[in-house]
């Protein structure tokens, strides 16, 4: 049962449920002379929204108020289908940091003022399923809205997922990109091959960078005080180590940040598998 407590408009309202604790609903007429205090009636319930925290419940009723019934359902619909296909927990804020994407670039669109996204070549490599979950939302809008985003946008919305995969803000995530593009370049440099971006190893080193990146830049460190497995792995992949070094010289140049041991021993290991 839900109770409401504001209403944000016709098709939104802000309601307390079972547990008292705070959501935002969503249907078609639901807060059509509603009061606060009456229950909601489950068959106008369209969908509910569970934040985490009560300033990112205020934000999203903000955006939803904003914004026009029918993107706030194709943003939803989008942002739960890539939910079901990836698998994957994704931050709730992803409701209100794509949605207001998503509703901004369509108003550039109608403006003719569309971004150019820099790193649109970086974000197919490092994030597939994720682009792929772009370009389908493209698709999605278009045949729900009348309106073609520009391919540029299935980046911007691939960043989106994966950020809210990855729990990081958008400008960590900018910089985690970034960050692998560089490590691929010392990588390719330093073992004078071309990898192979359809093997397993190579996917996984990716999926390890993106992690990686997360730590880093968001000040979470890997535990692990095994030294006798520290001194294994450096004693038998002398090589792979040294380019792990070179990594490291980097992040400490660029970012001012250092990487533990128990880093160095993961990216080593990684290193010696795509390179092998």
């Amino acid at each position: 049962m839900y109770r409401v407590k504001k209403v944000v408009n016709n098709n939104i309202v802000c309601a307390i449920d079972d547990k008292e604790e705070e959501v935002i609903l969503r249907g078609l007429g639901i807060g059509f002379h509603k009061k606060s205090g009456e229950e909601v009636p489950e068959e106008l319930i369209e969908k509910v929204y569970r934040m985490d925290g009560t300033k990112s419940t205020n934000k999203l009723q903000e955006l939803l108020a904003e914004i026009p019934l029918e993107y706030v359902e194709v943003c939803t619909d989008i942002i739960d289908h890539a939910r079901d296909i990836l698998g994957r927990r994704l931050n709730n804020n992803i409701y209100i940091t794509l949605t207001d994407h998503i509703s901004f670039a369509i108003t550039r669109q109608k403006e003719n003022l569309e971004y150019k996204n820099a790193m649109l070549s970086e974000i197919k490599c490092f994030y597939p399923q994720e682009y792929e979950l772009g370009v389908e939302a493209l698709s999605i809008i278009e045949k729900r809205l009348g309106i073609r985003l520009s391919i540029d946008e299935a980046g911007f919305i691939a960043l989106h997922i994966v950020n809210a995969e990855l729990d990081t803000n958008m400008s960590s995530m900018v910089q985690i990109t970034e960050l692998i593009q560089k490590i691929l370049e010392i990588v390719t440099e330093y073992y004078q091959m071309q990898f192979d971006e359809e093997s397993l190893y190579y996917s996984r080193f990716i999926t390890h960078l993106k992690f990686f990146g997360q730590r880093l830049f968001m000040k979470k460190e890997v535990k692990n005080d095994d030294k006798v497995f520290q001194e294994m792995i450096k004693t038998q992949y002398p090589n792979d180590y040294e380019c792990a070094k070179l990594i490291q010289q980097h992040i400490k140049k660029v970012y001012k940040k250092d990487i533990t041991e128990e880093e160095m021993m993961f990216l080593t290991v990684h290193l010696r598998r795509i390179s092998m």
